[in-house]
């Protein structure tokens, strides 16, 4: 993923919300789910901002918007590193795992 244009960002970040969506689904304590649902707060927050720009905008080099998200970030590093204990189904992980790792090179690896 070469380009880190808002339109990619988007893109990137509902897949990525959609993948923690349905580990939290799977999850199966209260921390767990707490924790999908804290990093799936913080992407709906940056979506739902990504979302009030123009069309004209989505070429524009991509930073993170809501401090949520900044915050939500550190928290995206642990879940790679532990990716195998916090999602259950293999699928999952696979997929959580390739989506993080994409995230991760959107927002530049140092940020995480």
């Amino acid at each position: 993923m070469a380009c880190n244009n808002i339109s990619n960002a988007i893109r990137v970040l509902e897949g990525l919300q959609a993948g923690l969506d349905q580990a939290y689904w799977e999850a199966n304590s209260l921390d767990r789910k707490d924790f999908f649902y804290d990093l799936i707060s913080a992407l709906h927050s940056e979506l739902s901002e990504l979302g009030k720009l123009s069309v004209q905008d989505h070429d524009l080099v991509y930073e993170p918007v809501t401090e949520e998200f900044r915050a939500a970030r550190p928290k995206l590093g642990r879940l790679l590193k532990l990716i195998d204990e916090f999602a259950l189904r293999s699928t999952t992980a696979a997929r959580l795992d390739q989506l993080i790792n994409e995230a991760m090179v959107l927002m530049g690896r140092a940020s995480l």
